[in-house]
């Protein structure tokens, strides 16, 4: 049985710390950072075995070994040279890319300034960041991200090593908020992955994807050269609103400020259209071939990351199973 004190820190650690204020100097944010990390390893460690290429595995484009052509393979990776030699058709396997180049997304908009259970969405993008930085470093493997705020882009160039991902989560944690009233700019930071061509690699989308969704196009682009994966991060006030009369709001993004009186009518229509948007933004990344990983405020984030990965690798490992089951029938 888990203990009291176990469970406490359980759900201290679903917490990912506050990175509100800081500077590069801040004591507190150097100690925030190092908790984050040793958070990820201690919860991700153990659990996921393997020097995996990332969250989504796949095959690579290096050549390998060939074997004989079995009823359902790819036609397209017949060897042909083998098969005049031999007389009897072949194919080309190939061999999975071991220095893999990932590029993150960071939408570190003004919505993501908010929260209201124990993180803010800004809290935990950077505690999602950090993750994928665990989850695809090592053996040789780069990573690199595009953080926007609106008003600024900052391009952090892909690196391997700890040093660069250490540097790389401050920039991160540090990037200021933007000025109440501009907009966020997601296809213009999804569109700087495009220019200039960068080698096929992985591509993580962080936001919390909400406004107009005129991103489709750049996410098709790039998901046509790389895998993509979008991390959607969310506040349960973004679904529904909560029953407490009159109350204030305020769009820092756009700059308006309403009064609304939270009446049964009012907190229907919100969860509706709440509802309706998120399945337009699930309907747009399936067709962009990007899978969807959700992470709120108030769950525990690194046992969604868990499950996410581990139902992944679990489907991909069924469809080569069923895959190759079919091609010996």
């Amino acid at each position: 049985m888990r203990g009291p004190a176990e469970g406490a820190v359980r759900r201290h650690e679903a917490r990912p710390p506050s990175f509100r204020s800081g500077e590069l100097r801040d004591p507190s944010l150097a100690a925030a950072l190092r908790t984050l990390e040793l958070t990820v390893r201690r919860r991700l460690d153990g659990v996921l075995h393997g020097d995996h290429l990332g969250l989504i595995p796949g095959p690579g484009s290096e050549p390998g070994d060939a074997r004989e052509y079995q009823p359902g393979d790819d036609v397209r990776q017949m060897d042909w040279s083998v098969t005049a030699r031999t007389t009897h058709p072949h194919v080309r396997q190939s061999v999975a890319d071991r220095e893999l180049e990932t590029w993150m997304v960071l939408d570190l908009s003004a919505s993501l300034d908010f929260g209201t259970t124990g993180c803010e969405k800004r809290d935990l993008a950077v505690a999602a960041a950090a993750a994928i930085t665990h989850l695809t470093g090592g053996g040789g493997n780069r990573i690199g991200a595009v953080v926007a705020n609106g008003s600024t882009l900052t391009r952090i160039p892909a690196r391997g090593g700890q040093i660069h991902a250490q540097s790389m989560l401050r920039t991160i944690a540090t990037t200021p908020s933007a000025v109440d009233g501009v907009r966020g700019d997601l296809v213009g930071a999804i569109e700087s992955l495009r220019r200039p061509q960068r080698r096929r690699g992985m591509a993580v989308i962080i936001s919390d994807f909400l406004g107009p969704i005129d991103w489709e196009r750049s996410l098709r682009a790039i998901a046509a050269r790389h895998d993509v994966l979008a991390v959607e991060v969310l506040d349960p006030r973004d679904l529904e609103l909560p029953d407490i009369g009159d109350v204030v709001l305020h769009d820092p993004e756009s700059g308006r400020t309403r009064e609304f009186s939270t009446t049964p009518r009012l907190r229907a229509d919100f969860a509706e259209a709440a509802a309706a948007h998120r399945s337009d933004v699930e309907r747009v990344l399936r067709r962009c071939g990007a899978p969807r990983l959700t992470l709120r405020t108030d769950g525990d984030w690194i046992a969604d990351v868990v499950r996410f990965v581990s139902s992944r690798r679990h489907t991909l490992g069924a469809s080569a199973a069923n895959t190759a089951r079919a091609g010996r029938r």
